[in-house]
């Protein structure tokens, strides 16, 4: 639940201040430019937490493929990018420099937490700093990874949720009967968590997701759309939960959290308070709550804009 405190906005130059709680050498690279932007998104009313939980979802919030990039304007305007992720070698997923010197800076004064529907090995691909944080959300749930290794015990909560929902063999059966068809790529089974389809979205069938979704909410799953991605999830399996189990291991006061797709709408609920980018499934069907900010820019500028705003609310708990 959000709890709504009311507090008064400082001036910016106030608001500046808490820059200094950041020593020199963990300012990484960050700019008096970027520390303007972040300090005019200072929120007006919101909790003030100390020690925060920042949940962060990856694809098309923090990093994009070069299709999803969204760059408006002219190439020689594009802000400077850095490679996110490698994939056979070659480069496969971007976020642009300020976003990622800011993220550091963020880091330094709260619990970052990737928070993700990749699985172990997909998100073992994703470089954000030389050393990846210490906790991790992988497989939408299904693994919590302390130091870079899955937590046993997560791992036994987990089986009993998937104990009672459909078994995922009934499910990927299911899938299985389009196989052969055009517009289907590939049907692949998550860390025997969950499912997914690789698809060409322009070629589905009109209505094939409506009734892929209707069959799957009749047994308990949800399917959500991400890119080319359909992905059919026992509906317990939540990033929810695993964030509320960080919260308990860390002593944290609250929850800072950042998604676009609908597999995200439960951990921006649940979230002190929440940012989504205006593009991806959550903006399409207009999800909203009281305590949710979305960005004024869309694809990887969106993304920019995502860690200039969960920095504003840490650094608003050094004023």
């Amino acid at each position: 639940m959000t709890a709504a405190v009311t507090s008064t906005r400082q001036p910016s130059s106030e608001r500046a201040v808490r820059w200094s709680a950041l020593p020199p050498a963990s300012s990484h690279g960050v700019t008096d430019t970027m520390r303007e932007r972040v300090a005019a998104l200072a929120p007006e009313a919101a909790p003030v937490l100390e020690r925060a939980v920042v949940a962060c979802d990856l694809d098309r919030t923090l990093v994009y493929s070069a299709a999803a990039l969204g760059l408006p304007g002219a190439d020689h305007e594009a802000p400077p990018l850095v490679v996110a992720e490698v994939y056979q070698g070659a480069p496969l997923s971007y976020w642009t420099r300020d976003a990622q010197r800011m993220l550091a800076a963020l880091a330094q004064r709260a619990v970052l937490v990737p928070t993700t529907t990749r699985t172990r090995a997909q998100y073992a691909r994703i470089r954000l700093f030389d050393a990846p944080p210490r906790y991790a959300i992988t497989t939408n749930g299904a693994h919590l990874l302390v130091d870079g290794e899955p937590c046993p015990r997560w791992a036994d909560r987990v089986a009993g949720v998937l104990a009672d929902a459909l078994p995922l063999a009934d499910v990927l059966a299911h899938l299985a009967q389009w196989e052969g068809e055009p517009w289907l790529r590939s049907l692949r089974s998550a860390d025997d968590a969950f499912a997914y389809l690789v698809v060409e979205r322009a070629a589905l069938p009109d209505g094939w997701v409506a009734e892929l979704d209707a069959w799957c909410g009749a047994r308990g799953w949800v399917v959500s759309v991400q890119g080319r991605k359909v992905y059919a999830v026992p509906a317990g399996l939540t990033k929810s939960a695993a964030v509320a189990e960080v919260v308990a291991r860390t002593g944290a006061d609250g929850v800072l959290a950042a998604g676009d797709s609908l597999l995200d709408a439960g951990l921006l609920a649940d979230a002190t308070r929440a940012v989504r980018p205006a593009h991806g499934e959550l903006h399409d069907v207009g999800w909203t709550a009281r305590h949710l900010r979305v960005t004024d820019r869309a694809g990887v500028l969106g993304g920019q804009e995502i860690v200039e705003r969960l920095l504003a609310d840490v650094l608003r708990a050094d004023a």
